[in-house]
């Protein structure tokens, strides 16, 4: 992990829009690394609680989310902040995810990004070592959430394991304890299916070994406050760096699962009225990972997810503007890929370079930023990796293999988009046919649209791979772009032009202007 030294950032909003309650923090961070947390605020969303599958959210969910998001929204605006939107769990597994997503986005502007169990994870992580002194310890992260429960090891900033189980305090009272109502029975029952999904990653977890555990999230905070109380220590102010032990823990967790009710949970102390019903559900899982993982103490760290937002956000607005090119994790990320799928990386290469070109070239046309320039990089190293598949209809293999994989530093709705640009760097056109292309929004069509076109042309000034154009320029009059290939000394670029000009319709679709290549002198 990069040290981030600048000056005081920009202020930024993360939301977390989770599957119990939606936060927002708005903050900077300092030359020294130090994030200040300017304004935060919550709303108990319940977004997972519309169905026990969390395959729709209701209807009153989303209303709940929207009103929510819209007092966001004023409050960023109030304070001139950017906004970092995060939806996790209950928005990944969601049906209806996309008309959610797409309200949120007309009532207030913001623009939702779905991440998968992996990237939470890893942002969870880069969230607590930046709030306890545990960078050159390998730590075991544990975050139990309202749909799902993240645990990631990491070691100097870098994570070198994440597990998602889809076990959360909502989704397990809704199927073990409706209405918070409780008996020995269920809980056993409960118990059993926890142990059951766990096992795996608990063997995982051992092999990978850890030297320190980190909790984060509502239910390890209350019942680390519960610790604190029994004790008579009433903690005002942040939980960050208080350290529970094994027997304090399974002390406090027996107090709970005693409670069969909603209302005798609520009267324990440390519990809040708001997350009684729930607590239990949560209180299992964190018991099951104490027991299974034979640990013996956890540290509360105050930063998690939203906080990891903000430092991620502003490490690759860094990494961009000092390097101009992709983030140091995504860069790792999209190479490890042409590694697996062996991928002729000079070609790639190539292919990325002319893009970039071209993009650069002509941004007075298309109006993209430095976010796009990176998804263009990302696909064009990426394109061919459906050759490892096979070279027939390799473009749609493509897509599958980089919608399908693990892409830390991405979104979900990034790698989509990566995907789309690939699938659509030859053969046919986009169209409302295709599913994978329709589902996208108006924007992120026009986005992949463009760049694709950009990316076939690229390809085609590479046809036989034996990377013989040496540079070029684009030349803009009106709604005509005249491209200017120069190829190596000595050698002639003609297949290319014609591989290019094969290609170029795309683009002249999307931009709506003429493209001429010819050789430069």
């Amino acid at each position: 992990m990069h040290s981030i030294q600048t000056k005081d950032t920009p202020l930024i909003m993360a939301i977390d829009l989770g599957t119990n309650s939606f936060h927002a923090i708005i903050g900077s961070v300092n030359s020294k690394g130090i994030l200040k947390i300017h304004s935060k605020d919550k709303d108990q969303v319940r977004l997972g609680s519309g169905a026990t599958d969390m395959k729709q959210l209701h209807t009153d969910s989303i209303k709940r989310g929207i009103q929510a998001m819209k007092k966001f929204s004023a409050m960023s605006e109030k304070a001139g902040s950017t906004i970092k939107a995060i939806g996790t769990s209950a928005l990944r597994e969601a049906e209806n995810r996309d008309d959610f997503i797409e309200k949120v986005a007309f009532a207030t502007g913001i623009h939702v990004e779905v991440v998968s169990g992996y990237e939470e994870g890893r942002l969870i992580y880069v969230g607590a070592v930046h709030a306890l002194p545990i960078l050159t310890k390998k730590a075991l992260i544990i975050d139990i959430g309202g749909g799902s429960t993240e645990t990631a090891i990491g070691v100097l900033g870098e994570v070198s394991y994440v597990h998602s189980a889809k076990l959360g305090s909502i989704r397990l009272t809704q199927r073990f304890f409706p209405n918070g109502i409780a008996n020995e029975q269920s809980i056993k029952e409960c118990r059993l299916l926890i142990q059951g999904d766990l096992a795996p990653t608990f063997s995982s977890l051992l092999e990978h070994g850890f030297e320190t555990v980190v909790g984060t999230s509502g239910t390890i905070y209350t019942i680390a406050n519960m610790c604190l109380l029994s004790k008579g220590i009433v903690q005002n102010e942040s939980l960050n760096g208080i350290t529970i032990s094994r027997e304090e823990i399974l002390k406090h967790i027996s107090l709970i699962t005693a409670a069969y009710s909603t209302q005798e949970r609520s009267l324990i102390p440390g519990i809040e009225q708001k997350r009684a019903d729930i607590i239990l559900a949560g209180a299992l899982i964190f018991e099951q990972i104490i027991l299974g993982l034979n640990i013996q103490k956890v540290t509360i760290s105050a930063y998690a997810l939203r906080e990891g937002i903000i430092f991620d956000t502003i490490q690759k607005e860094k990494d961009i503007r000092e390097f101009h090119h992709l983030s140091r994790l995504r860069y790792e990320t999209v190479y490890h890929l042409c590694e697996v799928y062996t991928v002729n990386i000079e070609h790639a290469e190539h292919v990325k370079n002319i893009a970039l070109k071209l993009f650069d070239d002509t941004i007075t046309l298309h109006g993209l930023g430095d976010s796009e320039r990176e998804l263009l990089e990302a696909a064009s190293l990426l394109h061919d990796v459906g050759y490892h598949v096979s070279p027939e209809q390799h473009h749609k293999h493509s897509y599958y293999i980089i919608s399908n994989c693990v892409m830390p530093g991405f979104t979900n709705d990034e790698s989509d988009i990566i995907a789309n640009i690939a699938r659509y760097h030859r053969k046919s056109h986009p169209k409302k046919k295709h599913l994978s292309f329709s589902h996208l929004s108006l924007e992120k069509q026009r986005i992949v649209t463009i760049l694709s076109g950009i990316l076939r042309i690229a390809e085609g000034l590479d046809r036989r791979q034996h990377q013989i154009v040496d540079d070029l320029y684009c030349t803009i009059k009106q709604h005509e772009v005249t491209i200017s290939v120069k190829s190596l000394k000595g050698l002639l670029a003609d297949i290319e032009i014609w591989g290019a000009i094969r290609r170029k319709g795309l683009l002249e679709e999307a931009l709506r202007i003429s493209v001429s290549l010819h050789i430069s002198n």
